[in-house]
């Protein structure tokens, strides 16, 4: 069944099904009607020759020109043209569908005051596969995503490039062989593709999903880790987080101990310590303020690819048009920039956690950097090198790129989000997370192969998993395969789908 955009109802989770998985969408029947009635308001203010800006003036520094009738004509096309700005590699398809759909679900709104053959064209090409070659860089975050939303825009008019079937063509041929009409720009159509964040909003759904199913399955790494070391469970009592309040940390005791379900350490027959480590009894606190870090950004998110974000914006029921700064990325570079510091924090504590696994004055009786032929072996000592580079590449990207604005446009546009490059940077710390959380689902499970005792049910079926890619570390082996095949395991969340299917929903 389609996802219909209506301007309304649209979440990380279905703009995923749209951007990652390739679902139809569909443009609702009142949206369309908003669409048109919007469109004829505006001609009829053309036509009154009211000024309005970016439809009969020139945009940014340009603003107080008023464009002749000729020049209107034109305009758009130009707009597009010097736009189209960016550099380097493109961005990748999901990310751009993900544009798409965030911009159709604006126009939705019907104060856009483009013509529903753009809307239009814009979902048939989402329905089509057709998705234009979006260069990655060249947005600051305000004025929208203006350079490559360009590139997108330029597909209006037959330019370009796209993919279309696996294949890259011109913009016009992509089109004809989807059979998708060129619709051509008009007065507004241009500007009403481009001006909004919808590139880095569409970037940030997706990696805020990605994210969610990320720290789940830091909590299996943990609950592994945690049983390795004969953990004192009473940490991880949800009255304890509940008194204090936080609903992350309540969320992580919660799936921590379905993850211990079955474990001999519940039954309080193991001996264990009176109190473990900060980096061991801190994790629903740690890893919970981070659930509530992406419980914040998603909603932001969500309002803003629910929002209308544009300049103008036509409201037909009073025909008033207002201009504004609605493309302004900080609502969302913002708390995305928390998100990125929150993964990483995460990471620090699962390379802590190693460390205690491989220290063997901190392991609870571990062999040395988990080998049993310590000496003559090394074990796992230089996984731990590994994980050390990736978090420090990790401090480095969560430097926030929200207050590092550079005034553009001769300083009319003296305030910019940089929320791209926040996007672009988390994508990269989320890369990095997948890497470091392996090489400690890695650790864990040789850990468990030494113990004797009986795990959790979380622990057994995230090992058994792991043992499918990564074979007992019985004697030293060049370890770049297997931390390079963890972090793709990761990535594909085959072991949070697998131990989802005994303990239950880690949510």
């Amino acid at each position: 069944m389609s996802i219909i955009l209506d301007g309304k109802g649209l979440t990380c989770e279905k703009l995923v099904r749209i951007a990652r998985y390739n679902e139809k969408v569909e443009l609702s029947p009142d949206a369309g009607k908003r669409i048109i009635e919007c469109r004829n308001m505006l001609e009829e203010k053309i036509q009154a020759n009211e000024i309005m800006y970016g439809v009969n003036t020139g945009i940014g520094e340009f603003s107080e020109i008023v464009l002749n009738d000729e020049q209107i004509k034109q305009f758009q096309k130009y707009l597009i043209y010097n736009h189209a700005a960016g550099i380097g590699d493109p961005a990748p398809i999901e990310y751009v569908r993900g544009a798409m759909a965030g911009r159709i679900n604006v126009h939705a709104h019907g104060k856009s005051g483009c013509r529903l053959e753009i809307t239009k064209t814009l979902v048939e090409m989402l329905n089509k596969g057709v998705t234009p070659v979006v260069c990655q860089k060249g947005s600051v975050g305000a004025c929208g995503d203006l350079a490559p939303m360009s590139q997108i825009a330029l597909l209006m008019m037959g330019e370009g490039e796209a993919y279309y079937q696996g294949e890259k063509y011109s913009g016009k041929v992509a089109l004809e062989k989807a059979g998708i009409p060129i619709p051509g720009l008009q007065a507004r159509d241009g500007l009403a593709t481009i001006n909004g964040s919808n590139l880095l909003t569409a970037m940030a759904a997706i990696q805020l999903y990605d994210m969610n199913r990320w720290l789940k399955q830091a909590e299996i790494a943990c609950a592994m880790t945690l049983e390795s070391l004969f953990a004192n469970m009473k940490p991880y009592d949800v009255r304890l987080h509940q008194v204090r309040g936080f609903k992350g940390a309540i969320r992580c005791a919660n799936s921590l101990n379905k993850l211990f379900t079955g474990s001999d350490l519940v039954t309080g027959k193991l001996k264990v310590k009176v109190q473990d480590a900060y980096s061991m009894r801190s994790s629903p606190q740690v890893i919970g303020a981070a659930h509530d870090a992406i419980a914040y950004a998603k909603s932001q998110v969500e309002t803003e690819l629910n929002g209308v974000g544009d300049n103008p914006i036509f409201f037909p029921e009073y025909k008033l048009t207002l201009t504004g700064a609605n493309f302004q990325g900080s609502p969302v570079s913002l708390p995305m920039d928390m998100v990125g510091s929150a993964i990483t924090m995460v990471c620090v504590l699962s390379e802590r956690r190693l460390n205690r696994l491989t220290n063997p004055a901190l392991s609870q009786g571990l062999p040395s950097f988990l080998t049993k032929g310590a000496g003559m072996f090394s074990g796992m000592m230089l996984s731990q090198y590994t994980a050390d580079t990736l978090i420090t590449e990790q401090r480095i990207l969560s430097f926030p790129a929200s207050i590092m604005s550079i005034p553009a446009a001769a300083d009319q546009e003296d305030f910019v989000s940089m929320g791209m490059n926040t996007s672009i940077k988390n994508g990269q710390i989320l890369d990095n997370a997948y890497g470091i959380l392996g090489i400690e689902f890695m650790a864990a499970a040789q850990a468990l192969d030494f113990r004797t005792f009986t795990p959790g049910n979380g622990s057994v079926t995230a090992r058994n998993v792991i043992r499918k890619y990564i074979s007992h570390l019985d004697e030293d082996r060049p370890l770049y395969p297997d931390h390079t095949k963890m972090k793709e395991l990761v990535k594909s969340c085959e072991i949070l789908e697998e131990v989802e299917k005994v303990v239950g929903s880690l949510e």
